[in-house]
């Protein structure tokens, strides 16, 4: 499971740029608080860096 990784919103996506809202949505991020998986690739870390103000990458315990 090392080729994945663990998203999170921990903050709205209210006043941000719209650009960023885009991206938070592409990562399938719905509401705050909400995770999801996805493969840990340079195209998901590329939109993550994007909005790491945002979300953070949840460390599996």
């Amino acid at each position: 499971m090392a080729d994945t990784m663990k998203i999170k919103l921990v903050k709205s996506t209210i006043g941000s740029k719209p650009k960023h809202r885009q991206t938070v949505q592409a990562l399938g991020l719905r509401r705050v608080g909400h995770v999801v998986e996805k493969k840990d690739n340079a195209q998901m870390r590329g939109m993550v860096f994007q909005v790491k103000h945002l979300v953070e990458i949840v460390e599996e315990a």
